[in-house]
């Protein structure tokens, strides 16, 4: 398959539009679209698991870009230190995506969900958490921890992916004391950087959709439009309640994979 069109029905085409524009919202919001949208790719006929994540990459790609300008239109996140995050977390997105082409993603989920289970319990608890901006750092100290923040994501989205824009979201406002609504603003310029260091990994290697990756791209861009907007409109008590939904919704599935990968 090349376009990715040979086999599928109408309905499997209304089915990945409107994953890929739920997931372009939320990932724009709060990240962990690829939540919808993997799932829906996998209906494609024929697909490999490697087809599937590159073509969601590709998709994912016009969403956080999208949603990129979008913030920096109206939130005018500071890019002293979003722009060197996004540069080390490329280069650790395509470290990621190698390694995964050697070591089964499975190894890590366990530790993913505790680590879910921990932002979660973090964000419930302190409720006063990210509804200010107050940065827990200065001077090169900041930057330091930007580009670590940037390299340990970066890397763990091109290897596994899902929750990406969540780490990224809850490492700005615990580690750096960004509020939610700028921490969204940076994490989807960074995430935009992931996307791009996983797509340059895959390209070489003939594993994109293209017919499928743009119309999912289309999707994704309307989502992450209407997605930066609200959240923007809405403001940071609207994406911590988001937030708290999503990374829910990841543990159970990210939980629910390891007792069948080891259980069922």
């Amino acid at each position: 398959m090349v376009s990715g069109f040979e086999t599928i029905q109408l309905t499997t085409i209304v089915l990945i539009v409107v994953a890929g524009f739920s997931a372009g919202w939320v990932d724009a919001v709060v990240g962990g679209g690829g939540l919808l949208q993997l799932p829906a790719l996998l209906l494609v006929p024929g697909i490999t698991p490697v087809q599937a994540l590159a073509t969601n990459k590709m998709g994912s790609i016009f969403g956080t870009t999208t949603s990129a300008v979008t913030y920096y239109g109206r939130v005018r996140p500071d890019l002293r230190t979003a722009v060197p995050m996004a540069a080390i977390a490329l280069a650790g997105s395509f470290g990621g995506a190698l390694l995964a082409t050697r070591l089964p993603a499975e190894v890590f989920k366990p530790i993913i969900v505790v680590a879910l289970v921990a932002v979660a319990l973090f964000t419930a608890l302190r409720p006063d958490a990210g509804h200010l901006t107050v940065l827990r750092h200065d001077g090169r100290t900041h930057y330091v921890v930007a580009c670590a923040i940037g390299a340990v994501i970066g890397f763990y989205d091109g290897l596994i992916g899902p929750g990406t824009g969540s780490f990224l979201v809850i490492a700005l406002v615990s580690a750096m004391g960004y509020a939610f609504l700028e921490a969204s603003a940076k994490a989807k310029i960074v995430n935009m950087a992931t996307n791009a260091g996983a797509l340059i990994f895959f390209l070489p290697h003939g594993s994109l959709l293209w017919g499928v990756g743009l119309l999912l791209g289309a999707a994704n861009m309307a989502g992450g439009y209407l997605g930066a907007r609200t959240a923007v409109k809405q403001g940071s008590k609207f994406v911590r309640v988001v937030f708290l939904v999503v990374v829910f919704a990841l543990i159970v599935k990210l939980a629910f994979d390891v007792w069948q990968e080891n259980f069922a």
